[in-house]
């Protein structure tokens, strides 16, 4: 035989052989059964949470035109996994009939997302002797809005919500060109119902569901188990690995998890007198502290990790003393927040009292924790911005409610006696979730203690 084609035949056998390995490595399911999960929880937040929403915020009728590739913020909570955009254009319409008889939802030009929607396309179609459909217009220009006025006309609604909002991202996804042409279906009657309610879309997006609790666990986990890994000697071996090999590794493994990236993970060093500030890619040495942010997305979720590792030295068997009191500080700086954090307070307020209490403990540090869900940085109140320690108008004066998942992210920088004194600092992140009755509590758990190189 010939020699690469013995090479070729190798190949082919050794793929062949892993193919059962690669099957296996789905920790979160085959593609279909999340779907299957996504769908279920499409139902629930369109029978559970809208309706209530909607009636919370005075909204008769909420309606969402958007194009293909230019979609609202709200369009991945609106729809099945299977739906990847609003083709050509959907206009989603929500009519709230009363308490007795629901919300109905229409979706103009678009799909029944699996029998959640009617459909309302072309009314000139006509099915042929064969019963196949002779013509069944997609309208995605004019046509398309001459649909949604006879729709309003004869719902009459006193309050219609569209999604303009100059503060709340999440709530500004109605595009200009879009709007012009729903002012001019909606007629000088209709537009003068239009109010903009940003606290319904922003509050739909934010909302979290209990049947996701218990995959956003796992998912937890994975990035636990993803992140010791990467500190651990299975990736490191100090003084030869990069930081940029361990990010790439945990890109990857994101990869062969069937996970997605929402951000590209980081890992950065700190090292005893060394200004590390400029190294874009030092190899990690024993002695170094080392820091990741890291986070995955799957099945229309996204966390948002930082743990801290150390490279023990020769000779260590545990870490400095004065490295795991830093980090107890971090810790105690997460219970400060989580302790304020009380539904009915805003993000500001929140901030404002975890750092009073944060420097009555003689602790330095930053407070930037953000909601999470639909979004790595979710729609909710903001907590502090890194570089926004006073406040952040706007986005931090939405109020915390029950029901939502927030990213703790913070930092405590502390001297270490061990490094004379040098502060070290602790940038942790870590999933907490407010629950129904507005208890706080960690998704999974919180780092209390370094991941070790040995």
């Amino acid at each position: 035989m010939h020699p690469l084609r013995s090479l070729a035949l190798a190949a082919t056998v050794l793929t062949l052989m892993a193919a059962p390995a690669a099957a296996q490595e789905r920790p979160l399911g085959t593609l279909r059964e999340q779907a299957e999960l996504r769908q279920g929880w499409l139902e629930a937040r369109l029978e559970r949470v809208l309706p209530r929403l909607m009636r919370e915020h005075g909204v008769d009728m909420w309606i969402m035109p958007m194009r293909e590739y230019v979609e609202d913020p709200v369009f991945s909570g609106l729809v099945s996994p299977t739906t990847m955009a609003a083709r050509r254009r959907t206009i989603y319409l929500f009519h709230d009939r009363g308490p007795d008889r629901g919300v109905e939802r229409i979706a103009i030009g678009g799909t029944s997302q699996g029998g959640l929607y009617e459909v309302v396309r072309d009314p000139g179609a006509r099915e042929g002797a064969a019963g196949a459909m002779r013509r069944l217009a997609e309208p995605f220009g004019p046509e398309q809005w001459l649909l949604l006025t006879p729709i309003v006309e004869a719902r009459d609604p006193g309050r219609i919500a569209v999604n303009i909002s100059a503060i709340h991202h999440f709530a500004d996804g109605l595009t200009a060109g879009e709007w012009e042409q729903l002012r001019e279906a909606l007629g000088p009657v209709y537009r003068e119902r239009v109010v903009r309610q940003p606290m319904l879309a922003l509050q739909y997006i934010e909302e979290r569901i209990p049947e996701m609790l218990p995959t956003y666990v796992r998912m937890q986990e994975l990035a636990h188990e993803n992140i010791a890994t990467a500190f651990s000697n299975r990736v490191i071996t100090p003084g030869v690995t990069t930081t940029q090999e361990v990010v790439w590794w945990l890109r990857q493994r994101n990869n062969d998890q069937g996970l997605g990236s929402w951000f590209q993970p980081s890992v950065t060093v700190q090292r005893r007198g060394v200004e590390m500030g400029d190294s874009a890619n030092p190899v990690i040495l024993r002695g170094d502290v080392l820091h990741t942010d890291y986070g995955i997305t799957a099945l229309g979720l996204n966390t948002d990790t930082q743990h801290m590792g150390y490279v023990l030295r020769e000779g260590e068997t545990t870490p400095p003393d004065g490295l795991m009191a830093a980090l107890r500080r971090g810790n105690r700086l997460q219970d400060l927040l989580l302790e304020e954090m009380v539904p009915g307070r805003t993000g500001n307020q929140v901030l404002v009292s975890t750092l009073r209490r944060m420097r009555d403990e003689g602790i330095d540090g930053t407070v930037y924790t953000h909601p999470i869900g639909d979004h790595g940085h979710g729609a909710g109140p903001t907590i502090g911005l890194w570089d926004r320690q006073d406040g952040v108008p706007g986005r931090g004066d939405v109020p915390l409610r029950p029901n939502t998942w927030f990213s703790i992210e913070l930092q405590a920088t502390t001297p270490v006696p061990e490094w004379d004194g040098q502060p070290v600092r602790m940038a942790l992140e870590e999933e907490a979730r407010l629950d129904e009755q507005g208890a706080r509590r960690w998704v999974l758990r919180r780092q209390e203690a370094l991941h070790l190189v040995r």
